[in-house]
């Protein structure tokens, strides 16, 4: 049996240009997924799922790879996204898991489940950079997926919103080290405060600046988060209002839990013709 022939995506084609192509060649829902938070040194890692609807329905205004959008503009695209997608889903995992873990496994297994999450099962996955198993449907991991696809730039908005907005309600209970301002990243404010007020609960003790100002840098890092934590603070799961963020979006600040949020939209019928599975697809 012949194998079909290779699809050519040119770059000027545009944001829309390979899932419209991956549609072509029969695979109606395609799913993108990213994260937010692989870089930061406190508060959740968190991971998104989006899918859109096929032509002009999916297209929304201002997408982009979060990165290159300002809060503003974020905060417009999310709303869409929430409101336009077949469906999408956002999966948190705290800090204490992160350590527990390794960043890697936790950052894979949260786009795995935030994928699984999805109420309009996907025909195809493209993940931002690292290459998801364990789908069961075929899936491609695209370098800067965020900025050449546009449901992988959706999942990537879905993920930074959430992340930022938590990270503003976590400044109100940590306030000594600006969380609203650089969101647990690396800066030189954040360094500075860490070398003055220590590591809070909300900080990954896996990382090498947290446990040199923890004291604990010569243990392993399970071992370096502190024996007792607050738990009038952080250590609690916190529920967010609407007027912070999606209602379903559970912080999930207790010890080895994973939070996930989600929803979908109606999808529309097939369109005759378009329903042909692809040949010789292989993972």
């Amino acid at each position: 049996m012949l194998a079909p022939p290779r699809t050519v995506i040119h770059r000027e084609g545009g944001l829309y240009a390979m899932e419209r192509a991956l549609q072509r060649r029969g695979f109606r829902t395609v799913a993108g997924a990213d994260e937010a938070g692989r870089g930061a040194c406190a508060g959740p890692l968190v991971a998104a799922a989006a899918v859109l609807p096929e032509g002009k329905r999916g297209e929304i205004d201002e997408l982009a790879d979060s990165k290159l959008l300002t809060p503003a503009a974020r905060e417009r695209v999310y709303e869409q996204v929430v409101a336009r997608a077949l469906a999408w889903s956002v999966v948190i995992v705290p800090a204490t898991e992160v350590d527990a873990r390794g960043l890697h496994v936790c950052n894979l297994a949260a786009m795995r489940r935030a994928l699984a999450s999805l109420t309009t099962p996907p025909e195809y996955v493209l993940t931002d950079g690292f290459p998801v198993d364990g789908l069961g449907v075929p899936g491609l991991a695209v370098w800067k997926g965020d900025r050449v696809a546009a449901c992988v730039a959706a999942a990537s908005v879905l993920a930074k919103v959430t992340r930022d907005r938590i990270m503003v309600e976590l400044d109100g209970q940590f306030p000594d080290y600006g969380f609203a301002v650089h969101k647990g990243y690396i800066t030189d404010e954040h360094s500075a405060a860490l070398k003055e007020h220590g590591p809070c609960a909300e900080h990954r003790f896996s990382y090498v600046n947290v446990a040199a100002v923890s004291g604990r840098g010569n243990r392993p890092p399970r071992a370096r988060r502190p024996a007792a934590r607050d738990l009038s603070r952080a250590a609690q799961p916190v529920l967010f209002d609407a007027s912070v963020a999606d209602p379903a979006v559970l912080v999930a600040a207790a010890e080895s839990t994973v939070g996930v949020a989600s929803g979908d939209q109606p999808q529309p019928s097939p369109s005759v013709g378009e329903d042909e599975a692809m040949e010789g697809e292989k993972r």
